[in-house]
């Protein structure tokens, strides 16, 4: 009987080859084998490159909108300090000219020069401030501002020194 088998393959190979199981039949022999498995979600390929695609999607949305990232935020209120720290450095810088102008005194043309280059610089500045803002540039123009109220108030000493003075001959 074993050889009669073995011949009935032999001669049927190809109606044997020509079949094949489905796939139910394979997941039953599977079944039968290993147990029932639980299918994973987190394990399926499908949903990891969905999430791939959501987070590339929220990343470059996020990173194109300034205004809603976190750099915007930031950005608004840095500005907004740089804002503060300019009124009132020229609110100071006013008043002390002010001062100065009171004193109806000629002033010094060294002064003057000085003065006037600060305040050409810092319009250069703020001008790049505004097409280009970054750190360096904001830290320029208060460095600008603090060296004018130095010039400012080493006018203003002068000017009282030399009040001073008049007082004294008289």
């Amino acid at each position: 009987m074993n050889h009669y088998m073995k011949e009935f393959f032999e001669s049927n190979r190809d109606a044997f080859d020509d079949r094949s199981p489905s796939g139910k039949v394979w997941t039953r022999i599977e079944r039968a084998l290993f147990g029932a498995r639980s299918v994973n979600l987190w394990n399926s390929v499908a949903v990891w490159r969905a999430a791939a695609v959501l987070l590339l999607g929220l990343s470059a949305f996020l990173f194109l909108n300034p205004r809603l990232g976190s750099q915007g935020r930031a950005d608004r209120v840095a500005q907004q300090e740089f804002m503060d720290v300019e009124s009132f450095y020229s609110a100071e810088i006013s008043q002390k000219v002010a001062l100065i102008r009171q004193e109806d005194v000629f002033m010094d043309d060294q002064f003057t020069q000085d003065f006037q280059k600060l305040e050409a610089m810092y319009a250069v500045l703020a001008e790049e401030m505004k097409r280009r803002p970054s750190q360096k540039v904001k830290d320029a123009l208060v460095l600008n501002m603090l060296v004018r109220i130095d010039l400012l108030n080493q006018q203003i000493q002068r000017l009282e020194e030399s009040r001073e003075k008049k007082n004294a001959d008289v």
